[in-house]
């Protein structure tokens, strides 16, 4: 699909975003047609039953869909799990998500054994780490190398970024920065990025400090659904920066677990279209049996751009429900936080 100026443009308008999430989308598609002349690249590639997006500037084609690495550690049962992995990276979601402290390490091990027997090289393997010291982001880069048995993974991310000291500690001397760089430099890791579900002002101090370190993260994850555009929106205040800034957009929650659901005036492939629509990369969805995994391919194959009219009819049809929170439990509880509950992950 070539991309010219009025399907940008269209892309612009069907997003949802406020004017200033159009200004900066409206740069974005100035800077993409002059980098893209004479011969332009696709927004979006299908390859067999999935569609394809660049990650960023970084140029690598990742699945629109990413498979959630808590819910692959939750079947009892190893080899389902195992399973899951397989079957999704041979059906094309090559975007493989997970975290240092998913089930105690459970899921990266998982992981690992998955990615045996070639199934590595059909996987962009993103994971991340909790610790903000050095010596702390250190051991557990090691750690999770070692379980996901390869010697690098493709992106690496700060986790869980909830707490406004977080950038601080982060890229303070001495700080989780100067471990992941090391890394980095060692050819342990290629892509930086960093995650966070609390709250957009913690994001964009993420950003701002970063910006003072002058560091370019490559990739942001956060919260992108039908109900936050309502309530302390990510949408709103954080994805025009990534955009504008060229830093790929990795949304995640799009069901919030569940929660979202239990509202009952949106269904799981609106959830998933809805963010989808927006532009990220990948659209990270939490995969725990194989009904759920059909439900993801069925969302791609029925895909197409919302119109304006679409996502201001959905946006409305979730507006009351979204205003305090009460579906975002990640927003408002500390539920999902699991460096608050372990404290000592940190470092």
């Amino acid at each position: 699909m070539d991309i010219n100026r009025r399907d940008l443009l269209k892309l612009v308008s069907a997003s949802g975003l406020g004017g200033a999430g159009v200004f900066a989308l409206q740069g974005f598609t100035k800077q993409v047609l002059a980098q893209n002349q004479p011969k332009p690249t696709p927004l979006q590639i299908k390859k067999g039953e999935m569609l394809y997006r660049q990650l960023g500037r970084t140029g690598e084609q990742v699945s629109v869909i990413g498979l959630g690495g808590h819910h692959i550690g939750r079947p009892k049962d190893e080899q389902e799990g195992i399973n899951l992995i397989r079957t999704a990276l041979d059906r094309g979601i090559n975007f493989m998500d997970n975290s240092w402290d998913y089930h105690n390490g459970g899921s990266e091990i998982r992981m690992g054994k998955a990615l045996q027997n070639g199934y590595r090289q059909k996987a962009f393997l993103m994971t991340k780490i909790d610790g903000r010291t050095k010596a702390a982001a250190t051991k557990q880069i090691d750690e999770s190398l070692k379980r996901l048995q390869t010697d690098h993974i493709d992106l690496l991310q700060h986790h869980e970024v909830i707490r406004m000291e977080d950038p601080d500690r982060i890229f303070a001397p001495g700080g989780a920065m100067e471990a992941v760089v090391e890394a980095q430099k060692a050819g342990k890791i290629r892509y930086i990025g960093f995650t966070g579900h609390k709250d957009p002002l913690v994001h964009l101090r993420m950003l701002e400090v970063a910006n003072q370190n002058k560091f370019r993260f490559d990739a942001v994850q956060m919260p992108l659904n039908v109900m936050d555009a309502h309530f302390r929106s990510f949408e709103r205040q954080v994805l025009p920066r990534l955009v504008q800034d060229g830093i790929a957009v990795l949304g995640m929650k799009s069901m919030g677990d569940q929660n979202i659901l239990k509202s009952n005036v949106v269904k799981p492939i609106e959830c998933l279209h809805y963010a989808m629509n927006l532009p990220t990369s990948t659209v990270i969805t939490g995969i725990e049996s194989m009904p759920i995994l059909n439900q993801a391919f069925e969302a791609v194959r029925t895909f197409t751009p919302m119109s304006q009219e679409q996502v201001k009819a959905l946006l409305n049809r979730t507006r009351q429900a979204a205003l305090k929170g009460q579906y975002e439990l990640f927003k408002t509880t500390s539920q999902f936080d699991s460096t608050a509950k372990n404290p000592e992950w940190l470092g």
